[in-house]
């Protein structure tokens, strides 16, 4: 297996958030509120070439994304920045946001982020889901974590790159820190954010081939090498993303 230098076992996964987007832009209008769609904004790809040049000199063996524009979007921008070849973008649509559900009456973006924000803190909660008639919490945890578990399983790589979603990457730092589903609102993910995790694998303890996870060090949550120390950026990520103006 390989592993970072200096270690015996251990693999780094680099976790970020796709940059800014417009939920309220034409492009999802024009798909009937399909957030699927939505592409990154100017600002959104300023943010992810920040954060492709915060890890330029980082070799990266594997990288990954949802495959909707926003997390590719993201992924290409960073992996432009390398100094070193590239590996080739995979998509995994295990990787895709918390399916939601119906919101209910909201009057304005406002209400939006309050009722997300809401759903976030009511994760850990029996049967709990994305919004009325969205995906289960645990379903979701459960599908996005088993990327990471099947990517560490893979043989001849220890730094790769996920790009992926707000929701997503709360669960998979909940699950990282054991801290169950009700760590999920804790995690506050910046637009265009770096987390950076840490797995020591060690051989199957049944003499099978293969590894298994002995240790998760979570070694930093939620960079924003656009703005390190956060300066003026007071509002939460869905605040930001769902004000009328950007922040």
């Amino acid at each position: 297996m390989t592993a970072l230098p200096g270690t015996t076992g251990r693999r780094r996964l680099y976790l970020m958030r796709h940059g800014h987007v417009d939920y309220f832009g034409k492009e999802i209008q024009a798909a009937g509120g399909d957030s699927r769609v939505v592409p990154l904004t100017p600002r959104g790809r300023k943010q992810a070439i920040a954060a492709g040049q915060a890890l330029s000199h980082v070799k990266l063996d594997r990288a990954l994304c949802s495959g909707v524009p926003r997390t590719r979007g993201t992924a290409e921008l960073v992996l432009e920045m390398q100094d070193n070849p590239a590996p080739q973008l995979e998509v995994d649509e295990d990787l895709i946001e918390i399916h939601g559900g119906r919101f209910g009456q909201v009057k304005s973006r406002d209400d939006v982020a309050r009722v997300m924000t809401l759903h976030f803190e009511r994760a850990a909660e029996p049967g709990a889901r994305m919004m009325e008639g969205g995906e289960l919490f645990d379903e979701a945890q459960r599908r996005s974590v088993n990327v990471i578990k099947r990517l560490l399983a893979e043989p001849d790589w220890h730094t790769a790159l996920i790009a992926a979603h707000e929701g997503i990457n709360r669960l998979i730092l909940s699950w990282a820190v054991s801290g169950g589903l009700s760590a999920a609102s804790a995690f506050e993910q910046d637009t265009a954010c770096i987390n950076m995790i840490d797995f020591d694998m060690v051989p199957l303890e049944n003499g099978q081939v293969g590894t298994e996870i002995a240790r998760i060090i979570v070694k930093a949550v939620n960079v924003t090498p656009y703005n390190y120390v956060k300066h003026g950026m007071n509002m939460t990520s869905l605040e930001s993303i769902f004000a009328k103006e950007p922040a």
